[in-house]
């Protein structure tokens, strides 16, 4: 991809639009950023930028035409919608993400491992690198994850790369083509961004677009909008699924689980010996199992990375247990489907903090599990009253509505007793208090502990 000389406009700076900028820059493009942020809500010194050549407009988008730009280069985060992508798309001027970025400036010799759904995505990318790491390869994580993809592409020589990808990262695609893509799962998310299911299916069915025969796709086999994708995949498709032993693919069998391949079968591990709690955690463990063992990891490798990997921060994360009293950070569950899966990976009674802002969710089936398995919920920001009105639809009563995470936090503590779980699953996005899920769960954990400090 020839970027010398070119005018390229990067539209939002957060930490893909500030890797794009970066690299563009070493290809001697002609860089300009903008962001309709301040500088400090964004959180740069943009002195930086603007000392590498690199011109910059904050709080404000600069008009888009052929004159002025050859390529727009759009964040993760900034809908297509806004002025500068519809002046481009009017005018015909190229808009491509950070992701389809990287893929056209990568060398050849670097193989993309690509993993996309509503849920489980981390898990699944950060076991998966695992395993390729105890195989011996050169391997990293990248995407979604939260390390952009392209400040590896000079990085890396030769390398398998697990690369977590978005819906809103697959809007912007182009010719990206993973040797080997995996999609866990697609249920309602994003509904504010995409308007419908079918549009965010057809997001996500990007991951798939440009790979042929000699690529592979691993899907899940009990998810009926994963089925009817199957047929349009044009890689070699093969399922995972938890709930059922399958001819070909990754499965459960026997409280073991099992890769069938071109009629051999491998038995990997008991699932007993598997540190990852909760069904949805087959479910992820499987897709990385089937993945890696197309990449060509041996058997016994996979079997040690499942028995070994304890999971990632924010996901099901285990804060402490004080007083037998078990604390749960899941602020990752940033969607309904999510705190649903995490509320059915234990059988305690559970004091669930929930709440944030909704992206276009409906809460009725979460209410109905918490009627069922929810001690107590406490509720807080935009979505509580949606939420409270649904969990009073199905005759729960257990509520509790604060208005900061603090007052949340201490009054969860105050409300559980010995063999409870106190669990930050919020079922919503943090943007209406927080930067991020991260800034999040990392405050919850902080109060635990300080909390729980002060009680002892």
């Amino acid at each position: 991809m020839k970027l010398e000389n070119k005018s390229v406009l990067v539209v939002g700076l957060g930490r893909s639009g500030v890797a794009a900028a970066e690299i563009l820059r070493c290809r001697k493009a002609r860089v300009t950023v903008c962001d309709l942020k301040s500088a400090d809500e964004i959180g740069i010194d943009s002195s930086i930028l603007q000392r590498a050549g690199i011109e910059i407009y904050i709080g404000a988008y600069p008009e888009v035409s052929r004159e002025n730009y050859d390529l727009l280069i759009a964040s993760p985060g900034i809908p297509l919608n806004i002025q500068p992508f519809r002046q481009a798309f009017d005018q015909g001027i190229p808009v491509i993400g950070e992701l389809e970025l990287a893929y056209r400036l990568k060398k050849e010799q670097t193989e993309l491992l690509a993993i996309t759904g509503t849920n489980g995505k981390t898990t699944t990318t950060a076991l998966l690198q695992d395993i390729f790491a105890r195989a011996g390869r050169n391997s990293f994580s990248a995407g979604n994850i939260g390390i952009a993809l392209t400040t590896l592409v000079d990085e890396v020589e030769s390398a398998v790369i697990a690369v977590e990808v978005s819906s809103f990262q697959l809007e912007t695609v182009v010719d990206f083509k993973p040797h080997i893509c995996g999609i866990l799962n697609i249920t309602p998310d994003h509904l504010d961004r995409h308007q419908t299911m079918q549009a965010y299916i057809e997001a996500k069915a990007k991951v798939f677009q440009q790979q042929d025969s000699e690529d592979y796709a691993v899907f899940n086999y009990e998810d009926s909008n994963l089925r009817e994708l199957g047929p349009s995949c044009p890689a070699r498709l093969f399922y995972f699924s938890a709930d059922q032993s399958l001819p070909e693919g990754a499965f459960v069998e026997d409280n073991y689980l099992v890769i069938m391949v071109n009629e051999r079968q491998e038995r990997i591990c008991s699932l007993d010996s598997i540190r990852l709690r909760g069904k949805h955690n087959q479910e992820n463990i499987l897709c990385a199992a089937m993945m890696a063992y197309l990449a060509g990891a041996p058997a016994p490798i996979i079997a040690e990375a499942l028995t070994h990997f304890k999971g990632v921060r924010h996901r099901l994360e285990e804060v402490c247990c004080e007083n037998n009293i078990l604390y749960i950070n899941d602020s990752k569950a940033t969607n309904p489907e999510s705190a649903i899966k995490a509320l059915e990976s234990f059988d305690n009674p559970i004091i669930l903090i929930a709440g944030g802002r909704n992206k276009g969710s409906s809460f009725d089936q979460l209410a109905l599990l918490i009627s069922r398995k929810v001690k107590e919920l406490v509720l807080l920001g935009e979505a509580k009253e949606q939420i409270k009105q649904s969990v009073m639809d199905v005759n729960y009563k257990n509520i509790h509505e604060v208005e900061t995470f603090a007052e949340a936090v201490r009054t969860a503590q105050k409300l559980a007793e010995a063999g409870d779980v106190v669990l930050l699953s919020p079922a919503c996005a943090s943007w209406d208090m927080f930067p991020s899920y991260e800034h999040r769960g990392d405050l919850f954990c902080q109060l635990v502990q300080s909390i729980n400090k002060d009680v002892r």
